[in-house]
């Protein structure tokens, strides 16, 4: 349903002497798109390491160190309750105000939440209170990531050329490995050059508070944008939903469960091979890796996953999103399903190599997403279905991935996790068998 209102702030349509609205240069757009994603990613993953690597130790109270360990992957699936909110609440101004503006809202919101978990004191020094503000910092962290990879994603599509939308769609999926590979690689050079003691007392901080730095540079790339052709379009049709949420539901239903059950194997796969395989790779009673020795090895597998997502978009570019993704999954199916003897070898060579092809799979899967998911929404839901979809398949899927994966590997062993994973793939695989080819599908409509 539309209403009449005035031009959205950074909203500009054709003038009277009908010149056409200022649009982003494609340099803007790589640089507005991938930047602020790899800050969003880097704060999410700065908590993902430390939750494994610190937080057991230092926010909660002294005992079975499995049970610490647990309580702290808890307060990681935080973040991914939250998402889905902050999907809703950004998702409804980037679809009212516009982009543009949402954008920078949405990175404020996880960089302040970032900055402060830096500051936090440990449980010794206020007791219950440090999990608590821990994990209203986390649901932080999850509002603003809820909010910002369906604008990045729109911001980059809908200035997209038509027969490049998957390839552009791209630039903020590289966010994902680029922030890992930053967040992870300063804490291995912060692991090398201090002892553990020193890491454990304020070291682990430190990329925290230099998330403060990074924001900063993104907020100065994205307040130089224009609003995206699209919606200015539709702000000039006068066709912006009243509520956006409301009519998602109300008219993209199918799109919206689609959308989602196709994220689903995506979300598992790579917390599965980051977080859950962090955890396990250093355990004592898993394969027992020195912490610095399989962050080089991960930071190895990360370097495939950034490879392998503009392949993705350009084969996606070629032959269709579906296709794409369809033969992705199956893949992702039987490494699943031999994720147990693989993982479970225990020698570098085959943790390197489970690794690289798993984290590969993962560009694969997860680069055509920010095509296919716009583009499954009418521009006028767009920020708001796009984003709902990706978050509600963050809680079925990222939010609980660490935590099933340790609870079927302590209880039942490794093949169990990969038997998880396959199961999660035969899902996502009917639902692009159910969904629609969106690559000739109209940006603007």
């Amino acid at each position: 349903m539309a209403v009449g209102h005035a031009p959205a702030p950074g909203v500009r349509g054709s003038g009277p002497s009908g010149d056409p609205a200022p649009r982003n240069s494609t340099r803007q757009v790589v640089l507005a798109s991938l930047v602020g994603t790899s800050i969003e990613f880097y704060d999410f993953y700065v908590y993902a390491t430390a939750a494994v690597l610190v937080f057991p130790q230092l926010f909660f109270p002294a005992g079975d160190a499995t049970a610490a360990t647990l309580q702290s992957l808890a307060t990681f699936a935080i973040a991914f309750v939250a998402r889905p909110v902050g999907s809703a609440l950004f998702g409804h101004f980037g679809d009212r105000i516009g982009r543009k503006s949402t954008l920078v809202a949405s990175l404020l919101t996880m960089g302040i939440s970032t900055v402060v978990i830096g500051l936090l004191p440990g449980y010794e020094q206020i007791g219950i209170l440090a999990p608590l503000l821990l994990a209203l910092c986390r649901f932080g962290q999850g509002l603003g990531l809820g909010g910002e990879w369906g604008g990045a994603a729109l911001l980059a599509t809908e200035n997209a050329p038509a027969r490049k939308r998957a390839f552009f769609g791209t630039f903020p999926q590289l966010g994902a490995p680029i922030g890992f590979l930053v967040a992870n690689g300063l804490f291995l050079v912060l692991s090398e050059v201090m002892d553990d003691a020193t890491f454990a007392s304020w070291g682990w901080r430190v990329p925290f508070l230099v998330s403060a730095v990074l924001v900063v540079v993104g907020l100065w790339v994205r307040l130089s944008l224009h609003e995206t052709p699209a919606f200015a379009k539709v702000v000039e049709r006068d066709a912006r939903a009243r509520v956006p949420f409301a009519q998602v539901f109300r008219t993209d239903l199918k799109a919206l469960v689609l959308g989602t059950l196709i994220m689903l194997a995506t979300y598992v796969l790579f917390y599965l091979m980051t977080v859950f395989s962090l955890a396990h790779g250093t355990a004592k009673n898993g394969l027992g890796f020195e912490r610095s020795q399989f962050l080089v090895m991960l930071l190895v597998g990360v370097v495939f996953f950034g490879l392998t997502i503009p392949l993705a978009g350009w084969l996606a570019d070629r032959y269709g999103r579906r296709p794409t993704l369809i033969t992705t999954t199956m893949a992702i199916i039987v490494f699943g399903l031999l994720l147990g003897p693989w993982f479970g070898a225990g020698s570098m060579l085959s943790t390197v190599s489970f690794l690289v092809v798993g984290l590969a799979l993962m560009g694969m899967t997860f680069g055509p997403m920010g095509a296919m998911l716009p583009e499954l929404f009418p521009t006028a839901v767009r920020y708001t279905g796009a984003s709902v979809s990706y978050n509600l398949a963050s809680l079925l899927g990222a939010s609980v991935a660490p935590y099933i994966a340790t609870w079927l590997a302590s209880a039942y062993g490794l093949g169990w996790v990969g038997g998880y994973l396959a199961v999660v793939g035969v899902v996502t695989l009917l639902a692009l068998l159910a969904a629609r080819e969106t690559r000739e599908a109209s940006i603007d409509d």
